[in-house]
C-alpha cells in the first residue's frame, strides 16, 4: 500500500489575512510534523473565477508563498510547489476528463453556489464545471491518502473517490487478473488467506465495512507480499482490479472562525481584514476602531459582549483570566470599549512579530525564495511522474 502522504493548496488571490492563518495554515504548520506533506499554490484553479485578470494571481503568487512561510511552513519538513509548474497536474486533469460524467461535474454541492455568489462574472466555462476534477487530479497525482478539509468541502473528497474508483475499473483490470491476485492470496499463507476471502467475500456480498477494515489490515501487515502483489490485493478486496490511484480520505479539521473587524468573517471581499503581515500601526488603528455593541453607547452603559465583535477576537487571542475579566467588566460597564480591545491589540502584534522575522529574509533575499519553489517544484514532479507512469501504461498510452 502506498505511503501516508498530506497534499493541500491554496488559491493566490490576493494577501493573506489572520482568517487564513486560524483556518489554514496553523494546521498545516502542525500536520508537517505529523506526515509527509505537499502544500501548493493552486494557480490554475485561480484562474477559474479570474481568468479576465490573470494579473491579480501573478502578483500575488510569491507575497502568498512568503506569508505561509512567515506562519510556520517549513520548506526542510514539507514540499511546497506552484501547481503550474508541474504540468502533470493538467495531463491527468485531461486524461480524468475523458472518463468522467458531466452529470457528476453538476452535482457538486460548490458548483451552483458558487455560481449564484458569483453572479456578476460570467462562470459558464469548462474550467469552472470542471475545476472539481482538476482538483481531484491534483490529489491523485500524488497519491495522497490525507487531505485537510472542512466540512463543507467533503464531497469534493467523495468526488475523487468516485473518480479513482471509477478509473481503477475501467484501467486497472490487467490481463489474467483474477488467477494473478488468487496467487497472491496463496502468499498471505493458508490460515491467513483463507481469513482473507472470507473477509472479501463479506464485504462484496453484503457490504460489510468492517470486514474490509479487517482485511486492509492483513494486507497492511502482510511483510511478505511484494508491492505488485499487494495492488493487486487491494484491487481483489474492493472489486476494482490493480488499484492505480488511490482513494484519498478527508482530513476533517477545526478550521477556527476567525472574524472579521465587523463581526463578519473576515474577507476581502468584505473590506474587514487584518493581514499576516501587517505593520503594527495599522493593526492598532483596525482594532482600537472597530465597531463594539451598539447598544453600549455611553462608557457608563452596560454592554454584551455577545454582541460585540471584539469579544469574538477575545475567544481566539485571550486567555481564560482576561476573557472573564472582559465579561465582568463590559456586562457592568467597569471597563470601557478601548480598555477592552489592548489585550487584542498585544495579542494580534505578538502573534504577528514572529511573523515578520520569519519573512524578513525572503524579503531580502527573493532568490531564496524561488529555490525553495524551485526545489519543492522539482521533488513534486519527480513523484506527479511515477504516478503518470502508471496512468499511462494502463491507459494504454506508454508505446514501448
Amino acid at each position: 500500500m502506498y505511503a501516508e502522504r498530506v497534499l493541500s493548496g491554496m488559491r493566490p488571490t490576493g494577501r493573506l489575512h489572520l482568517g487564513h492563518y486560524h483556518g489554514v495554515l496553523k494546521n498545516w504548520v502542525k500536520l508537517q510534523e505529523e506526515y509527509p506533506c505537499l502544500f501548493f499554490v493552486a494557480d490554475w484553479h485561480a484562474l477559474t473565477t479570474v481568468y479576465d485578470s490573470p494579473e491579480v494571481i501573478a502578483d500575488s503568487v510569491w507575497d502568498m508563498l512568503v506569508d505561509w512561510l512567515a506562519a510556520g511552513v517549513d520548506p526542510e519538513k514539507a514540499t511546497i510547489f506552484i501547481q503550474s509548474k508541474v504540468p502533470q497536474h493538467a495531463e491527468l486533469h485531461l486524461l480524468l476528463s475523458m472518463i468522467s460524467p458531466v452529470g457528476w461535474l453538476e452535482r457538486v454541492p460548490t458548483y451552483k453556489d458558487q455560481q449564484e455568489k458569483l453572479a456578476h462574472k460570467d462562470l459558464a466555462t469548462y474550467g469552472f464545471l470542471g475545476y472539481p476534477l482538476l482538483m481531484s487530479a491534483d490529489i491523485l497525482l500524488y497519491r495522497a491518502d490525507k487531505v485537510p478539509v472542512g466540512e463543507d468541502q467533503v464531497p469534493h473528497i467523495e468526488f475523487t473517490r468516485e473518480i479513482a474508483r471509477r478509473f481503477n475499473h475501467l484501467f486497472g483490470r490487467e490481463p489474467g487478473f483474477e488467477d494473478k491476485a488468487k496467487d497472491a492470496v496463496k502468499k498471505l499463507g493458508g490460515k491467513t488467506g483463507k481469513l482473507f476471502e472470507e473477509l472479501r467475500k463479506r464485504f462484496q456480498q453484503e457490504g460489510d465495512a468492517a470486514a474490509l477494515e479487517q482485511a486492509r489490515l492483513i494486507l497492511r501487515e502482510a511483510g511478505s507480499v511484494g508491492h505488485v502483489d499487494l495492488e493487486r490485493l487491494h484491487g481483489y478486496l474492493e472489486g476494482s482490479g490493480k488499484m492505480i490511484l488511490v482513494e484519498p480520505g478527508a482530513l476533517l479539521t477545526e478550521a477556527a472562525r476567525m472574524p472579521g473587524l465587523d463581526g463578519q468573517k473576515m474577507s476581502k471581499s468584505y473590506g474587514n481584514t487584518i493581514f499576516l503581515r501587517e505593520d503594527p500601526d495599522t493593526v492598532t488603528k483596525k482594532i482600537r476602531t472597530m465597531q463594539t455593541d451598539p447598544a453600549r453607547v455611553r462608557r457608563t452603559d452596560p454592554g454584551d459582549p455577545d454582541k460585540c465583535p471584539v469579544w469574538q477576537f477575545h475567544v481566539i487571542y485571550s486567555d481564560d483570566d482576561t476573557r472573564s475579566w472582559v465579561q465582568k467588566g463590559c456586562r457592568s460597564a467597569g471597563i470601557g470599549c478601548i480598555e477592552c480591545k489592548q489585550p487584542v491589540i498585544d495579542g494580534v502584534l505578538k502573534e504577528q512579530v514572529v511573523m515578520h522575522e520569519r519573512a524578513q529574509r525572503y524579503i531580502e533575499d527573493p532568490a531564496l525564495m524561488r529555490r525553495i519553489v524551485a526545489d519543492g517544484c522539482e521533488r513534486a514532479s519527480v513523484l506527479a511522474e511515477e504516478t503518470m507512469r502508471d496512468v499511462r501504461e494502463a491507459m494504454g498510452l506508454s508505446y514501448r
